[in-house]
């Protein structure tokens, strides 16, 4: 996920930022059994991968916050805590 919010840094010149790039990745790094299955249409189709691509950007656009080690010492103990 660090690699691709730094690739989305260089949008200027690459002209992918973190929506580009979502829609690209999303389907994926968040694959759907679901969508793969024959029960699903076009429509829902489309509307489970968008949900995907929304996730992707969120995490790309947040990726310092979410994958600080400040975030995860404060999971881990809190993680801690409840054990």
């Amino acid at each position: 996920m660090r690699h691709l919010a730094r690739l989305a840094e260089y949008c200027s010149i690459t002209n992918m930022h973190t929506k580009n790039l979502a829609i690209v990745w999303a389907p994926n790094l968040l694959r759907s059994k679901q969508i793969e299955s024959a029960c699903f249409s076009g429509t829902a189709a489309f509307m489970e991968v968008r949900i995907q691509s929304v996730v992707v950007e969120f995490i790309l656009n947040h990726v310092d916050v979410l994958f600080s080690s400040k975030l995860s010492s404060v999971i881990r103990d809190g993680a801690g805590a409840l054990w």
